[in-house]
């Protein structure tokens, strides 16, 4: 039997990079998949790349926004019946500035959309996941939520606060066979990245691109389809006893 045999699956940010690599994993494991993203015309592409009518649809959505949030776990629940995974992958990254010079309403921008909406994508997952007797909640962090990180204030801070998150929710939902999760990574390949080494040297993004990389230890950043393996397997019953942990994917940049 395939891992994700007859699971149903919720990918939010599901149009980048991670979520159309992690939804090609869970496709291959059996399972249906909801992406959930900000641009319909991503969403069309990403479902169009996939190639799968029947067992993906994509919804247009706000992840900060509550009505949004249970308007994609209805249309989820309506196409196929229940929900097994959420992986709450939306995110931004903000802007590259010191501290003091870091603009307010950026900041406010980051919280709304890393931290409440993953708030949200957890929050209204718990009754839909009980209703199915259990599941997994996978949270994409990042090593910046477990250590520092000079001129990313917004980005880092919500990324601390998702781990906070993830751990208050796998303590009350373990007693409903909920596992939750981070995902940490290290610097991903794709746009994310491309906009944060603009950031750092705006005159030669190519040598921030090579000064992180020199930061890792394997010398070089994740891929989005590693980054989505770790997810398949936190997703899968190969993990049923795994909940509040966080999950460095880095290359040794943590140790």
């Amino acid at each position: 039997m395939k891992r994700l045999e007859n699971k149903t699956a919720i990918i939010t940010g599901g149009s980048g990079g991670i979520g159309k690599e992690t939804a090609v994993r869970f496709l291959k494991e059996g399972a249906n998949v909801a992406l959930v993203d900000l641009n319909q015309e991503a969403l069309d592409e990403a479902k169009k790349e996939l190639g799968e009518d029947d067992r993906v649809i994509v919804v247009k959505a706000d992840v900060s926004s509550a009505e949004d949030t249970i308007n994609f776990f209805q249309k989820t629940v309506e196409a196929f019946g229940k929900v097994d995974i959420v992986f709450a992958n939306a995110g931004i990254e903000g802007k590259v500035h010191s501290f003091e010079d870091y603009d307010d309403a950026t900041f406010d921008l980051v919280m709304k959309v890393n931290v409440k909406g993953v708030y949200l994508s957890i929050k209204h997952a718990i009754p839909v996941l009980k209703k199915a007797g259990g599941g997994s909640i996978i949270v994409t962090s990042s090593i910046t939520g477990l250590q520092a990180t000079a001129k990313a204030v917004a980005y880092s801070t919500s990324k601390h606060a998702t781990v906070g998150l993830m751990r208050t929710a796998a303590v009350e939902l373990a007693k409903d066979k909920i596992r939750v999760n981070t995902i940490n990574p290290s610097p991903v390949d794709g746009r994310m990245m491309r906009s944060l080494e603009a950031g750092y040297n705006p005159e030669e993004a190519e040598a921030a691109q090579k000064n992180l990389e020199s930061l890792i230890p394997m010398g070089r950043y994740a891929e989005a389809s590693e980054i989505a393996d770790l997810a398949l397997f936190l997703a899968s019953d190969e993990s049923k006893f795994i909940t509040g942990t966080t999950n460095p994917i880095d290359g040794g940049m943590t140790c």
